[in-house]
């Protein structure tokens, strides 16, 4: 399963807005440096959607806003 997600780094707290259609607008206290927005996206997400971190994966938009998350099995 596939979601689509854009984040907002830097942002005041942790929220996540759905949009339908796995479609998702994550805002993230971490700045985009260092991969550390990353890793804070994926472990929001993964507690969001009730599966354990290791198994969610950035399939594409590493370095963008703009990213698709993957559930691996």
């Amino acid at each position: 399963m596939k979601f689509q997600v854009r984040v907002k780094p830097n942002s005041s707290e942790q929220k996540i807005e759905e949009f339908g259609d796995h479609r998702y607008l994550v805002y993230l206290e971490s700045p985009a440096e260092e991969n550390e927005a990353n890793i804070e996206l994926i472990n929001l997400m993964a507690k969001h959607l009730g599966i354990p971190a290791v198994k969610l994966k950035i399939v594409s938009g590493l370095t963008n806003k703009d990213k698709t998350l993957e559930i691996v099995y």
